[in-house]
């Protein structure tokens, strides 16, 4: 299951992000894009195999205040 989260610091660290996610369960992968100059794009992606874990990282992550900036925590939006 896939987890958005949103609102991230565009100055976190692959590292930031795994430790940011760690209580809820590891996932199968994880990734914050980046522009081209490494600054990340305020959003990160996770992957979880266990659907309880997913469940765990957006109800523990939304709404979460780190450094003063508000996290956004939901699966993606189907379209259709």
């Amino acid at each position: 299951m896939q987890v958005h989260v949103g609102n991230l610091s565009r100055h976190i660290s692959d590292e930031q992000f795994a430790e940011l996610v760690r209580p809820y369960g590891v996932p199968v992968s994880f990734h914050v894009p980046r522009d081209p100059t490494g600054r990340g794009l305020g959003y990160g992606l996770l992957d979880y195999e266990n659907v309880e874990h997913a469940r765990a990282a957006i109800a523990g992550l939304h709404g979460k205040d780190i450094d003063g900036q508000i996290l956004s925590a939901t699966t993606p939006k189907q379209s259709g």
